[in-house]
């Protein structure tokens, strides 16, 4: 479980970067809100990233192992590609800070895969839940750093700097790749490249058949489409209601860290007694009423305490139903084929972050930000009733391989 917690921070640090230091950076320098919009295709490698993860399942590098060894390469080129970034001028340099942010996104996407596949197979089935609460929450809590320290930091030395003390931050995660010991492995492990692309997709949908492996897949996409859009611009739309870079990042510093370890905590103890797919239920609900905030937020203003009240409810909110859907996609995962299965579904939960929050400048910029938040709460509903479907109430869950 310590381990979790700091590879689950390594794991959020770099989209937390891409999301907040990287917005508030472009923000200031005077890049419009369109262009700020479009900028989030950059992410575009988190949900096509089943695409490269059967290679994780296939091959290993070097002495570390199949799981520590990928982690390790990811976490060095991030700690370098982010402090690169920082070094550049976003005005007349734009067109190269796209592909070195694209490098950090796919580096990204490439962590979470072998990760996941690592939590996935160091925990057992009675675990995930409890696993899934604390990574999710130290995944939060990796938002932070470029959401509050980096932005106070920015007010007193140059973005030089700031980006290099931020990528400084992935140096921890790598210390415990380094030290931790590789998982052990479940099973026949696929033992061609073709082996690993096509078994875990077989598995999958021959467990239960098309229809159920559908709505599964429906879910995974719909659950988390309505806080994920509304938490992509959130530091443009603080700094459109008037706040201060200062500002943001002292409330956040405090609100975000409390929300998340009272999400963590209770995400963690109510899951071990409700079961996974009770929680799905319980936390989805202050998930998408934490979306209602921000709405609030829009009509009130620049109010302080109300800023901290919603950065809090988010991080609680978000936390508890995070944690529950981490752990269902776990659970849904046959242990043979982890990095590759994981990735597939955890691909298709980022799809909404990536390509359709591409498209939020122009619907803020149509709608005004209240409206906008509106429309996300309604889009966090669908996900709720697949729920009927994927995770009955009283359903009793079979483990996936015996």
């Amino acid at each position: 479980m310590l381990t979790l917690v700091f590879l689950g921070f390594s794991s959020g640090l770099p989209l937390f970067i891409l999301i907040n230091l990287v917005q508030a950076w472009l923000a200031k320098s005077g890049i419009d809100i369109k262009k700020l919009g479009l900028f989030t295709l950059v992410m575009f490698p988190y949900p096509w990233k089943f695409i490269w993860s059967p290679l994780m399942d296939r091959f290993s590098i070097g002495k570390l192992g199949r799981r520590r060894g990928w982690m390790a390469l990811t976490q060095l080129a991030l700690f370098v590609c982010v402090g690169t970034m920082g070094m550049l001028d976003p005005v007349s340099q734009f067109s190269v800070i796209i592909p070195l942010a694209i490098a950090v996104a796919f580096f990204s996407a490439s962590q979470d895969i072998v990760i996941d596949a690592f939590s996935r197979e160091i925990l057992d089935d009675n675990e995930q839940g409890l696993g899934a609460a604390i990574k999710v929450n130290a995944y939060k809590v990796a938002g932070l750093v470029p959401g509050a320290l980096s932005l106070i930091l920015a007010d007193l030395i140059s973005w030089a700097w700031v980006f290099w003390i931020t990528a400084a931050f992935m140096l921890p995660g790598l210390l415990c790749t380094l030290l931790v010991a590789e998982p052990k492995t479940y099973g026949e492990q696929p033992k061609t490249l073709e082996d690993a692309v096509i078994l875990p997709f077989k598995e999958f949908v021959h467990r239960s058949g098309w229809l159920h492996a559908f709505w599964i897949l429906a879910f995974i996409f719909l659950y988390r489409l309505g806080d994920s859009m509304a938490a992509t611009l959130a530091t443009k739309f603080f700094l459109d209601l008037g706040f201060q870079l200062t500002q943001i990042g002292a409330i956040a510093k405090i609100t975000l860290f409390w929300g998340s370890i009272a999400g963590g905590v209770v995400g963690g103890v109510w899951m071990i007694k409700l079961g996974i797919n009770r929680a799905l239920w319980i936390f989805g609900v202050p998930q998408a009423l934490s979306i209602l905030g921000f709405a609030l937020l829009a009509k009130l203003g620049p109010d302080p305490i109300m800023l901290g009240i919603v950065l809090a409810s988010e991080a609680f909110g978000v936390g508890l139903g995070t944690a529950a859907f981490v752990a269902f996609i776990a659970r849904t995962t046959d242990p043979r084929y982890t990095a590759t299965q994981f990735a597939l579904f955890t691909s298709l939960a980022a799809v909404p972050r990536t390509f359709t929050t591409a498209l939020i400048g122009y619907i803020v910029a149509a709608t005004g930000w209240f409206n906008f938040f509106l429309i996300c709460f309604a889009l966090a509903i669908p996900g709720m009733l697949l729920l009927l479907k994927v995770a009955p109430w009283n359903e009793q869950v079979k483990p996936v391989v015996e």
